[in-house]
């Protein structure tokens, strides 16, 4: 069914919640906007010239960023306020409409729900009809701030399991191979497995595989990762253990 499903664009950056939350609430507060009067014309698909505008409106989405500048004309010849989102190295880049919009910068890199990050700048014909260029410390905090949060409750955490001694895989010498520890293992010591029975009961195995040792290859392994007691520390333990029974 792949095959069947819209294929997405760089213009098909879809804001996050958050995000757009983020945004909107610092865009009201800033302009004075009526939150019941946003207009969100833009989803995939959608035909913004053929929105109900109603008077009063602001339009407060993210747009194709291919038209961007058709967007902002057409808002502008109408008298319709508006604060777009924009990609921000390219956000001067309208040449008939740059003196007549605000360019609004912060230092916010936004990763969209196609999954492009974009630093993202927002152009408005809110505010004082004089500044054509600010920067926006506050909003940028922001945006920040829901981005990190979104990052928080979309990374999973990947399960760590113990392995007994039997049990040796790739990653297990990677750290092998960090800090300094000689091991190998022969062909006759080992057989190639893909889970343990334990794991394949719940749904489980071994990431990227492992390899079953022999008791000797296993010997071997629990004592090459073992740090051993020097004299000295021998000796501690000793003390503790008298001091113990007396």
């Amino acid at each position: 069914m792949e095959k069947f499903k819209p294929k997405k664009t760089t213009d098909d950056c879809m804001t996050p919640p958050k995000v757009y939350e983020a945004v909107k609430g610092w865009a009201c507060e800033e302009y004075g906007i009526d939150p019941t009067k946003i207009v969100r014309p833009f989803w995939p698909g959608s035909d913004y010239k053929c929105e109900h505008y109603p008077d009063g409106c602001v339009v407060l989405d993210n747009p194709p960023f291919s038209i961007l500048a058709q967007i902002c004309e057409f808002y502008l010849d109408r008298g319709i306020g508006f604060f777009l989102f924009a990609p921000s190295l390219t956000a001067l880049s309208g040449k008939r409409c740059c003196m007549q919009i605000n360019h609004i910068i912060c230092d916010a890199d936004i990763t969209y729900e196609n999954g492009a990050v974009v630093r993202t700048a927002f152009l408005t014909n809110l505010g004082d009809g004089e500044t054509v260029l600010q920067t926006a410390p506050e909003l940028g905090r922001r945006i920040s701030e829901a981005v990190a949060e979104l990052r928080r409750e979309t990374v999973r955490t990947a399960p760590k399991y113990s392995y007994p001694d039997y049990i040796v895989t790739a990653a297990m010498l990677q750290r092998y191979s960090k800090y300094g520890i000689d091991f190998r293992v022969k062909k006759s010591d080992c057989v190639r497995v893909s889970a343990l029975d334990s794991q394949r009961e719940v749904g489980k195995a071994i990431f990227g595989s492992g390899l079953l040792l022999s008791e000797r290859a296993a010997a071997e392994r629990a004592a090459a990762t073992v740090w051993s007691l020097s004299e000295r520390e021998k000796e501690i333990v000793r003390s503790l253990s008298e001091v113990k029974q007396n």
